[in-house]
């Protein structure tokens, strides 16, 4: 009885905004020691979706409430429309890896680019950004990459360190280049247009592949053992490489100019490339096997998403009763100082949580929070472009931080510890037998850090790299 009282004066005593401080920073540190994001997150919202409802209905009540209520999420943020895209994009990818597409890909940069100092480098990149504008997954791009590109590249004495931090930086481009699940995702969270952020991210991920591209060369140039070009192929042989790179160019038109014309929404879009894939795919001869392979990976992906969402949303929900999101906008909006050394402040969080977490944990957890913040700097909701302090309407500014915010995350791909398309281009190249590890990936891939940094900053300064495309709309 006694501990009945304890417990219920203890229930009114707690002040649930401090409460909620405390749970995201035990959340943290279950994350860093291993506990995978979508099981901390759902814990620790279902606890204090406990806590709070505890003291304003009693414990039985209160434990009856939070039970439904984190039970009700899952199922009803399941059932969204734009998140049926997220299988669609996936799978467009691995069918185009299981048909034997990315090689026709890759084999059309090499033969084109491949006089260049680092022409084979610049060559995985280019590839890389194409089998992205199908793929939309990131480790999937990498895994694909590092059988094709890397055992060539080291064929014509490539550095390998190099060559696997090509491979490993190369992979990040999925992240931008539509269709992308991340962007998706972002969408979904933050409640903004998936057809406009989807086109969006095609014009900064070109730039940020032509930044890359021209990273390789410059270091080629320097040091011109990291990577020789190479030569000697005929104009006749380059153009009789372009056909069996069409498919993917193909599939890349129907999904961005369906969207950009109202033909189709994103999710049409994505589940006609899809088709169209599988069309190639079994034109080309795809077996049972192969095509069993491309569906059960597809599914593995979408079903780890979708559990991250879900646990990050009950989450977001105790979030939202305990104001904690609220509160730091108005903190941030208070700030006596410019808005782009706050943004630059935040953008720098990004960079430090990235070398712990994944890319998609990492947004998904930390978005309910500097989402709010950032359209706060920005000036507010709804404000007019001349009234706002990054000189966006609140629209636009959703959509540029977007955009932003998942190139940071695109970092967290290549940078030590958790660097996963490091671990991912290590681990095939230690299958394969070509003598690299995690080590010599995350120094090939360092100064690709930096092109990133470039990148960002440009995406900074000229925001209508960004807005143009959407803007169309």
């Amino acid at each position: 009885m006694d501990s009945l009282i304890d417990m219920k004066a203890l229930l009114e005593g707690m002040d649930i905004f401090t409460v909620s401080l405390w749970l995201t920073g035990a959340m943290l540190v279950l994350v860093i020691i291993g506990v995978r994001v979508a099981f901390a997150t759902a814990f620790i919202g279902f606890l204090g979706l406990c806590l709070f409802f505890m003291q304003k209905q009693g414990f039985d009540k209160g434990l009856i409430t939070a039970m439904k209520l984190t039970g009700q999420v899952p199922h009803s943020k399941s059932t969204t429309y734009a998140l049926s895209l997220i299988p669609t994009f996936i799978l467009i990818g691995y069918l185009a890896y299981y048909a034997g597409l990315t090689g026709y890909l890759f084999e059309a940069a090499r033969r084109w680019v491949g006089w260049l100092p680092g022409g084979l480098g610049v060559a995985t990149v280019f590839a890389t950004a194409g089998f992205a504008a199908v793929s939309g997954a990131s480790v999937a791009t990498s895994a694909v990459f590092a059988r094709i590109a890397i055992p060539e590249m080291l064929k014509v004495g490539y550095d390998k360190r190099f060559a696997a931090g090509v491979v490993a930086a190369g992979g990040t481009l999925a992240s931008l280049i539509p269709p992308s699940a991340i962007l998706v995702i972002y969408a979904i969270i933050v409640e903004e247009s998936v057809g406009k952020l989807l086109l969006a991210g095609f014009i900064p991920g070109v730039v940020s592949a032509l930044i890359y591209a021209a990273l390789i060369i410059g270091m080629a140039r320097m040091r011109p053992s990291l990577g020789p070009p190479v030569g000697g192929f005929t104009w006749k042989q380059r153009f009789t490489a372009l056909p069996g790179a069409m498919p993917i160019l193909l599939v890349v038109f129907i999904i961005v100019y369906s969207i950009y014309f109202g033909w189709a929404t994103p999710t049409e879009a994505g589940a006609l490339g899809a088709g169209v894939v599988l069309a190639m795919a079994l034109w080309r001869g795809m077996r049972w096997g192969q095509l069993r392979g491309a569906l059960m990976e597809a599914a593995k992906l979408t079903v780890m998403i979708f559990t991250m969402i879900w646990g990050v949303l009950i989450y977001v929900r105790f979030l939202g009763f305990a104001k904690l999101p609220n509160a730091f906008a108005d903190f941030i909006g208070g700030l006596e100082q410019p808005a782009i050394i706050t943004l630059l402040l935040i953008l720098g969080a990004y960079v430090i949580l990235g070398m712990f977490m994944d890319a998609i944990g990492m947004l998904i957890l930390t978005l309910p929070i500097t989402f709010p913040a950032v359209i706060a700097l920005n000036g507010g909701e709804g404000v007019a472009r001349a009234d706002s302090a990054l000189g966006m309407t609140s629209e636009e500014c959703a959509i540029w931080f977007g955009i932003i915010v998942v190139k940071m995350a695109e970092l967290c791909l290549i940078t030590p510890p958790i660097g996963l398309n490091c671990f991912v281009v290590a681990g095939v190249s230690q299958d394969a037998k070509m003598d690299i590890s995690v080590q010599d990936v995350f120094r090939g891939a360092s100064p690709f850090f930096i092109a990133d940094v470039v990148t960002v900053g440009v995406l900074i300064a000229f925001p209508a790299i960004v807005l143009w495309l959407p803007g169309l709309l």
